[in-house]
């Protein structure tokens, strides 16, 4: 067992708390909900980037390549100045939703390198320019554009020309739980020599001018050894820290308290003020930090030039070894708390964090794709904040409480309940610094490829009784708790389950069965709100699709009546599946839940019975004619409507499908009895769904929405290049509606959808998104596992024409073998070195000092496979880790025979068995070509999406 593995099992066994320090900070806490006190829940426009300097946050703090404990009490981050920016560089630049052409957008480049799970090594890089930041042409620029430009981008501006800017690399390494080393490099990219001001800088979170928590914490110099300058941080529930600078250094201290002065111009509480060492530094006011070196704001302060080419390093250690201890606790034969056996502990963690990563890595994929694996995954690890909300002291702030009437509309009102103030994994430190529960599920398939707690911890959080409303509902997210989410926790807690059961032998049933029974709230919470009229077909409004719709699904319809949703319905039908499979799985350990299991195979047969019944009538959501799911708009005087956008909503249904041994009839008695009583009952069920009483491959049974001839249907649609099927995976809409857009009319208004393959031209949901042509890694995930599903039931006697047109037959394990390559090219060197995912950016295509740092964007341009939207939400996007990881393991034999193969691909572990040594395998491949299915890499004439070639073998 590998060092890291160790310290997690300590973690798990002996509550070791080698996870209390992380990169917890958020990385944007300005312009978010929670810091909004106005009066118009405008949040972008209450606290922005320019006050953000001078003003103290109610309830989390923000940072550059930062640090904090598990509570967030004391911070540590890095702070630089090029002596030409207005201000110091202590956080990332962004545009607001209302400055950015296409939304809310982060400008700058920085990138997440490394990190262990328990964060005895992380790294990253920022890439700082030596001129003035060009803050006001961003915002200038991106607000003249329309939804139809490009963004205006940082490198756009010019500003890295001539390679003018710093590589600043920032590593930390743990040499134990509480003892954090702190190692700043950086490197002159340019061609002249070129002066840089550094400034680690840790603080204290200002909770004391919000509430009684005790005494104030303090920070103060204090004299340390030769040629090391020292602060102690004394804080009531964490005691005492050091931070120890090496090197010859001056300390400036302020106080991390509002400058009421500059912000409003009212008097300052405190002579010194959170922009005091900005202020030092950028205007030489000698005055703005305290001549008596204490406050609870600190920075060392390194000025240096650094020559062209050249680097510099910075070493600094936060440790709870008191000055008086140093000599016991690093002897100076060793150089004491720096010297040699500084670099020493770096070194080695840095190599226990490649062993970790060989250790969880298939051998048989080339380097590009263990670099897309470690990065995707240090991107998870890095995407970890501490988030602390208290809504109802919140909303008694805004003059709301749970005693008396609300008098005006303020945003979560109805979560007076939560209290929230944990670690979370969130999807975008940035653009989204905040939790969304369906995102966090997609997270955790990922994260318990390197963590199986915290990937269940992540899932129980969303379930207690302090984030879980009391109505059963899961909250969504802080713009909206009551927005509804697609119902997916069920399914990655099955997931996590059986990732777990795979590499330890066996699964936390208890995780399971809490799991279970807090899901029985949230399903019965969808039955009674989300089905009005009791028909088994679900609305679901939003549903995290954003503008997949005609209409705004969050808002009410200009038609009046209600919409029934294709993907409401068929989430639900997959949430029930879930439910099934893990109260069958439960039942084995306690024979109750048999009758559970029983419960939700009726709810699954109603339900997937619903979509297919309706599809017998003309307003049903399956329209026979097409061979594809719709949603119904119902209107108020009866009548009704498909709305037939060809969109992934009607992709859906074949998600909705399980698989069960052979070995349910001998298990589950009871069971099936009642299975077979069903079907004998109503025989016509048989009609709309597929559940099949007849074993097929290696004696399974398959229950499923789609049967095999409307499977067929299905895929035809989402398998045609000219419609789904991109060179980079599965479309979010059919390109078909590129030349055929569909549209309605109501009261002279006109509604539409086209086929939009990049950003989105429509404000609906801020704009910042796009579902209506873009690939996205979430779904396109649960399709692939949809089709292995139906694959291992179904066998090599069930192919498909791939692509549709094509002429070929394919298994459906080839398909999803080939989809999955798809998606991987997106981020993977093709034969010219060039990678999809960079576009025209020449900078990242070609420097090598760009190249290979990736951003694992939001989403996907459909034709080009190129980054939109967010660029750090590493968190469902790291699905591609899953995917590469998967496919290396996929097997043939495995899957039909044993079932070993779908247990890899779709739960996947974290100690993966040895494979040969990878060979030099053609551009865009992450596999051994002797592993790889047989497959063609386009279908495309010269990549033009609009001239098909014939399909040929291999």
């Amino acid at each position: 067992m590998d060092a890291e593995r160790l310290r997690l099992e300590e973690a798990r066994n002996q509550g070791v708390p080698w996870k209390k320090w992380g990169p917890y900070l958020s990385e944007r806490q300005w312009g978010t909900v929670r810091e909004d006190y106005s009066e118009t829940g405008n949040a972008w426009d209450y606290l922005t980037h320019d006050q953000a300097r001078s003003r103290a946050y109610r309830w989390g703090e923000d940072g550059l390549a930062g640090v904090s404990d598990d509570k967030q009490r004391l911070c540590f981050a890095l702070a630089l100045w090029n002596g030409a920016d207005p201000i110091l560089k202590e956080r990332l630049f962004g545009l607001t939703n209302s400055e950015g052409n296409h939304g809310e957008d982060v400008k700058e480049y920085y990138f997440y390198l490394d990190s262990t799970p328990t964060h005895s090594y992380f790294k990253c890089l920022y890439k700082y320019p030596q001129a003035a930041y060009p803050y006001d042409d961003l915002v200038r620029t991106n607000r003249q554009r329309s939804r139809y430009e490009l963004e205006y981008e940082l490198l756009d501006t010019g500003i890295f020309d001539h390679d003018r800017y710093f590589d600043v690399f920032v590593e930390y390494a743990k040499e134990s739980p509480e003892d954090l080393l702190m190692a700043v490099t950086v490197c002159n990219r340019g061609p002249e020599a070129a002066a840089i001001h550094i400034l680690p800088t840790l603080w204290f979170r200002n909770t004391w001018a919000w509430s009684d928590r005790g005494p104030k914490p303090t920070l103060r110099q204090i004299k340390g050894p030769p040629e090391i300058y020292a602060i102690e941080a004394s804080h009531r529930e964490l005691g005492n820290r050091y931070l120890y600078c090496e090197g010859d250094v001056s300390l400036l201290f302020t106080e991390n308290e509002t400058n009421t002065e500059r912000l409003f111009k009212a008097p300052n509480r405190t002579p010194y003020v959170k922009d005091g060492i900005n202020d030092w530094v950028v205007h030489r006011r000698r005055e703005a930090v305290t001549p008596e070196r204490k406050g609870t704001k600190a920075a060392a302060y390194w000025p240096m030039v650094i020559g062209a080419g050249e680097s510099r390093m910075i070493r600094l250690r936060l440790t709870p070894v008191a000055p008086s201890k140093l000599s016991a606790a690093y002897p100076a034969a060793n150089g004491g708390p720096f010297g040699s056996h500084f670099d020493e502990v770096l070194r080695l963690r840095q190599d226990e964090a490649d062993a970790f990563y060989r250790g969880i890595t298939p051998e048989a994929i080339s380097e590009d794709a263990k670099n897309i694996v470690r990065q995707a995954l240090a991107g998870m690890l890095w995407s970890k904040q501490y988030y602390e909300l208290d809504v109802n002291r919140w909303l008694k702030e805004h003059g709301a409480s749970i005693a008396s009437p609300i008098s005006r509309d303020i945003r979560n009102r109805q979560w007076f309940h939560m209290i929230n103030g944990d670690v979370i994994s969130v999807p975008d430190k940035w653009e989204y610094p905040w939790y969304a529960a369906w995102d966090l599920a997609f997270h955790t398939m990922v994260l318990a490829m390197v963590d199986l707690d915290w990937a269940k911890q992540q899932l129980d959080l969303m379930l207690t009784e302090l984030y879980m409303h009391p109505s059963g509902q899961i909250p969504a997210y802080e713009w909206n708790f009551g927005d509804v989410n697609p119902p997916v926790h069920a399914t990655a807690a099955l997931y996590v389950y059986n990732a777990e059961k795979e590499l330890r032998g066996q699964g936390d049933v208890p995780f399971l069965e809490r799991s279970f029974q807090k899901l029985l709230l949230n399903f019965t919470w969808w039955v009674n709100r989300k089905d009005p009229n009791q028909r088994n077909v679900f609305e679901g409004g939003f549903l995290g699709l954003d503008n997949i719709g005609v209409f705004d699904r969050s808002a009410p319809l200009p038609t009046g009546g209600h919409l029934e949703q294709a993907d409401g319905t068929a989430w639900m039908a997959l949430f029930s599946l879930s439910m099934l499979e893990i109260a069958l799985e439960l039942a084995l350990h306690n024979p109750i839940y048999e009758n559970m299991a029983i419960k939700f195979a009726d709810h699954t047969w109603l339900i997937a019975a619903a979509m297919g019944r309706l599809g017998g009538h003309s307003d049903g959501m399956w329209d026979e004619e097409d061979g594809f799911f719709y949603d119904v708009l119902r209107l108020p005087d009866g009548n009704s409507t498909r709305l037939r956008v060809r969109s992934i909503v009607g992709l859906l249904p074949l998600c909705a499908t399980a698989v069960f041994p052979k070995e349910i009839v001998e298990r589950y008695p009871t069971f099936m009895q009642r299975v077979r009583r069903r079907l004998a009952a109503d025989p016509e069920m048989l009609k709309f769904i597929s559940f099949s009483g007849e074993p097929r491959v290696s004696g399974r049974r398959i229950f499923a929405i789609l049967d095999e001839g409307r499977l067929r249907r299905v895929l035809t649609r989402m398998l045609d290049e000219r419609e789904f099927l991109s060179p980079y995976g599965i479309r979010s809409v059919s390109q078909y509606h590129k030349e055929h857009p569909f549209s309605i009319t109501v009261r002279g208004q006109e509604y539409r959808v086209a086929y939009e393959p990049a950003e989105s031209a429509s404000g609906m949901f801020g704009g910042n998104s796009n579902w209506r042509g873009p690939i996205w890694f979430p779904l396109n995930f649960l399709i692939l596992r949809g089709l292995l599903q139906f694959y291992a039931y179904l066998g090599d006697a069930f192919t498909v024409e791939y692509p549709t047109g094509s002429g070929r037959q394919m298994t459906l394990l080839e398909v999803v073998q080939d989809i999955g390559l798809r998606l991987t090219r997106i981020f993977l060197r093709d034969e010219n070195g060039q990678r999809p995912v960079y576009g025209g950016a020449k900078k990242f295509q070609t420097d090598p000092h760009w190249r290979d740092h990736l951003l694992f964007y939001e989403y996907f341009h459909g034709d080009t496979g190129a980054g939109i939207g967010a660029s750090h939400q590493t968190g469902w996007t790291g699905l591609v880790a899953r995917l590469i990881h998967g496919s290396a393991r996929l097997s043939h034999d495995g899957l039909l025979e044993t079932g070993s193969g779908p247990a890899a691909f779709l739960y996947g572990t974290q100690a993966a068995p040895r494979w040969p040594v990878a060979s030099k395998g053609s551009g865009g491949s992450f596999i051994d070509d002797n592993l790889a299915p047989q497959r063609a890499t386009s279908n495309y004439v010269d990549g033009n999406p609009e001239q098909l070639r014939p399909f040929k073998n291999g």
